[in-house]
């Protein structure tokens, strides 16, 4: 016949069962991120995109997840500096921008160069889930966006 747990023993075992789960969460963080970012399995750029002029930095708005400065940090291995920016006449629409007369997107300036570009161009998918186009800030800088490609 089996001996009741006491109080303490049943605390530790909750106490070994979370430390288990956080431990198994964080691994699959992990492997996420290195498949995502890194691995040469998570993604392919598409043939038909133009490639990154490897000769300059580049402007990029940001208006979503990459304004954290710990999510570019994880993208880019830096947060790099930023300023606010804004895109005249469009609004945000979920994980897009949308054409809309005197609405405004506030957003942040990033300068990054060619492999920075690149990587970001992994995390957003680009070919696949995002395009990058130009556009014109109300400033009147030329950068980067990224938009959803239409279903």
């Amino acid at each position: 016949m089996a001996t009741p747990r006491t109080t303490a023993q049943r605390l530790k075992l909750v106490l070994l069962a979370v430390l288990a789960t956080l431990l198994v969460s964080f691994t699959a963080l992990l492997f996420y991120l290195w498949f995502a970012l890194l691995s040469p399995y998570g993604y392919e750029r598409p043939e038909t995109l133009s490639p990154i002029d490897p000769s300059r930095d580049h402007e990029l708005f940001v208006f979503g997840t990459l304004q954290q400065p710990w999510i570019r940090y994880i993208v880019m291995g830096r947060a790099g500096d930023t300023e606010p920016a804004v895109l005249e006449d469009y609004r945000k629409e979920a994980l897009d921008i949308e054409p809309e007369k005197g609405a405004e997107v506030e957003g942040k300036l990033l300068q990054v160069t060619p492999e920075e570009l690149a990587r970001l161009d992994r995390y957003e998918r680009l070919g696949i889930r995002y395009e990058r186009v130009r556009m014109t800030l109300a400033d009147g800088t030329s950068a980067w966006v990224y938009r959803l490609l239409p279903p």
